[in-house]
């Protein structure tokens, strides 16, 4: 499938609808385990105007469990395997797991997008092999204590120091620099003031790549945007993204997201 990363001059930023597979996310856990469901999910996004939709199996929610590589392929396999053949945008997976990444790239996966940042050993090279899109997102420090601290000052020049880092270790792997897109891990190990600064300097982490901005219904937006839920702040949040240079929003409510763009960026 042909697909492009990067918005178009002067227009809008792609959108990523989630898919949530898995019993316990913060936000709409169990809703779409079911693969018939998950799918008429899926497929509604995308005529909402969903350019990507990214599929989880694994929450990474302050407090949630880690799951192991079995489990979270038993909860994608059956979606995927439905999902794959009537989509016509592409299919991402968020996993941080090279054997599940493995899996879900053999059943036709086209990005894979992983909060450890493709550190994991033999993540970088699974996804060199199949020669898919690889969202490289910022966490400080190991995944498994993300939520139990928060980076200091410096931040913002810490995080991209570490994309570059990790960017040069994915291209060492052999992915093609065309495949690679950039996530300075909104909500992960952060306080809620530079997740504030990460959204409005979505251009800052770019280094020539395109950029990911996933703030959807995360804590922090409450602060942000006083006075509205957490659907209405999460809108507001990724045009934000977008008017800071975003190729991508990955968001839950995609239509919302999909009228709030229009007008803004030409098409």
């Amino acid at each position: 499938m042909q697909f492009s990363p990067r918005r178009p001059p002067g227009g809008g930023p792609l959108i990523m609808g989630i898919l949530n597979v898995t019993p316990d996310s913060f936000s709409d856990g169990g809703l779409w385990n079911d693969p018939e469901r998950a799918v008429a999910h899926a497929v509604e996004m995308a005529e909402q105007g969903a350019s990507i939709i990214d599929v989880g199996a694994e929450s990474t929610r302050p407090g949630s469990s880690p799951v192991s590589a079995e489990e979270e392929i038993r909860r994608l396999k059956p979606v995927l395997r439905e999902l794959i053949p009537v989509m016509d945008v592409p299919v991402s997976v968020d996993t941080m797991k090279p054997e599940v990444a493995e899996v879900c790239v053999s059943m036709g996966a086209d990005i894979i997008n992983d909060v450890n940042g493709l550190r994991a050993p033999g993540m970088a090279e699974v996804c060199a092999s199949a020669g898919v899109h690889v969202v490289i997102m910022h966490v400080p420090g190991p995944v498994e204590s993300v939520h139990s601290g928060c980076m200091g000052d410096g931040f913002a020049q810490e995080i991209r120091d570490t994309l570059r880092l990790l960017t040069a270790s994915a291209l060492d792997a052999g992915i093609d620099g065309s495949k690679v897109i950039l996530d300075p891990g909104i909500g992960f190990g952060k306080t809620s003031q530079q997740n504030m600064w990460l959204l409005t300097h979505s251009s800052y982490f770019s280094d020539g790549y395109p950029v990911l901005s996933a703030s959807s219904r995360k804590r922090f937006l409450a602060e942000m945007f006083p006075g509205m839920d957490r659907d209405e702040a999460s809108v507001a949040a990724a045009v934000r993204a977008a008017e800071s240079g975003a190729d991508i929003v990955r968001v839950h409510d995609v239509a919302g997201v999909a009228r709030a763009m229009e007008g803004r960026f030409s098409r």
